[in-house]
């Protein structure tokens, strides 16, 4: 290996490994992969809840993201999930007004669909008003469920706190309670209403209470929105309903832990967007996902996905393929941004290298320069010169690139100025030196 090789190493080997123990500390602090393992709460294997968790399933399916379905009892359970340490879930559906108010470690990503409340009563009994079924035996809906949090919250607020009169069931047990007499109302909270609710549809023996006090409900609690069932909507043919109803209505959301992964929430957000986009029984089209209707607030990543969409690259990419130059241009920004100047500054340190060995030997050759100027025998004058050859021999092995041959030409020059000096003050010192006649020899006889 040559000497100007050997010079550049020692400039570009420290700057080398300057990139590459910023690559390390700076890959060590991107974030992690995307999980390609997500666990979410839904309802009930019947609900609305169930059906769009196994559809946003099959649509981050495509892209290698498998989403596990945990079958719940509803709202209340799902948010214990999200906030349980170890083995809860990444997001869920979420019924508005059922999160606590302070929820520092949950976050939004959107509201998905409007799920009104249904009350049905026996068709003899006159009731118009929640009030009104003070007294009476309900079923608000099973532990845990979002429908019995707001079937109390509704009728402690109405004034009926007849807790022994409520029984604790839901779903299609309800329904049959209701048809045989076993209960005088039932709560359900559902978006889509049919097949379970279709037997009271069509039962004479029970009717769909209308809210006769919906706008005072929905001033008194923000997360609920009327809405209105259409006079025949159910089934046109039978005219069900036979008049407008007024109901009351929360939003479900999507829920998620603060710590779910950016990438995950852009995914989940697309799914949504194609499930729910399309519009439902209570929602025009594209009026979902939302970010209002909320009683977290919305999450980041979700203000910047309503904002502007998805990113250019996860919309022209494939997810895995986007997720990893993303994550590569974030690495290289900053590393290009450390190598370009150092890659300037390399020829600086290269030719002060070099620039030190010539001033090295411009060192030596002046520490002769003064010895000479002492110099007062030819003897002395004799060991300068063979230190300058010795100069001149150590000059001639230095391996200088082309780039710097013009300073160890002047070198060379100098050496050689100063080697005449020397020789020029031996040459006079022979010739002042007295000279001594040789005797001659005689002449023969």
């Amino acid at each position: 290996m040559t000497d100007a090789w050997r010079q550049r190493l020692r400039v570009y080997i420290p700057i080398a490994a300057i990139v590459v123990t910023a690559f390390f500390f700076t890959y060590r602090s991107l974030d992690p992969n995307p999980p390609s393992h997500v666990r979410i709460a839904a309802g009930g294997a019947e609900g609305m809840y169930m059906e769009a968790a196994r559809r946003y399933r099959d649509l981050l399916a495509r892209d290698r993201v498998d989403l596990e379905i945990v079958p719940t009892a509803g709202s209340l359970e799902n948010i214990a999930l999200l906030r349980q340490a170890e083995g809860g879930v990444d997001l869920a559906f979420v019924q508005g007004g059922t999160i606590p108010s302070e929820a520092p470690d949950l976050q939004s990503l959107a509201s998905v669909f409007l799920e009104p409340l249904w009350v049905f009563v026996r068709a003899d009994l006159p009731a118009e008003r929640i009030v009104e079924l003070r007294g009476r035996r309900l079923a608000v809906g099973i532990e845990g469920s979002g429908t019995r949090a707001l079937a109390l919250q509704l009728l402690q607020a109405s004034g009926v706190n007849d807790a022994g009169r409520m029984r604790s069931i839901g779903g299609p047990e309800s329904v049959s309670a209701l048809l045989a007499g076993g209960v005088d109302a039932a709560f359900f909270v559902t978006a889509r209403p049919m097949p379970l609710l279709e037997p009271l549809f069509h039962s004479p023996a029970v009717r769909l209470m209308s809210f006769a006090q919906a706008d005072a409900y929905a001033r008194r609690f923000r997360f609920l929105s009327k809405v209105t069932l259409p006079d025949g909507v159910i089934d046109l043919a039978t005219d069900v309903p036979p008049y407008d109803v007024a109901l009351l209505a929360p939003a479900a959301a999507l829920v998620a832990r603060d710590s779910l992964h950016h990438a995950i929430v852009d995914l989940v957000l697309q799914a949504a967007t194609k499930v729910h986009a399309p519009g439902q029984l209570f929602a025009e089209p594209g009026q979902f996902p939302s970010a209002r209707y909320l009683d977290v607030p919305l999450g980041d990543d979700a203000q910047r996905y309503f904002k502007s969409g998805p990113s250019f690259l996860r919309r022209h990419l494939p997810f895995w393929v986007a997720t990893q130059v993303e994550r590569l241009s974030i690495l290289l920004l900053p590393l290009v941004g450390l190598v370009f100047p150092l890659l300037g500054l390399a020829p600086t340190l290269f030719g002060s290298g070099i620039r030190r060995r010539l001033t090295r030997s411009y060192g030596r050759l002046l520490t002769l320069e003064r010895q000479a100027a002492l110099a007062a025998t030819p003897e002395d004058r004799a060991r300068i010169l063979e230190r300058l050859d010795q100069l001149e021999a150590d000059v001639a092995r230095l391996k200088i690139p082309a780039t710097h041959a013009e300073h160890l030409y002047h070198l060379r020059t100098h050496v050689d100025f100063m080697r005449r000096r020397l020789l020029g003050g031996v040459a006079d010192a022979r010739a002042s030196e007295p000279r001594v006649e040789r005797p001659r020899r005689a002449a023969s006889a």
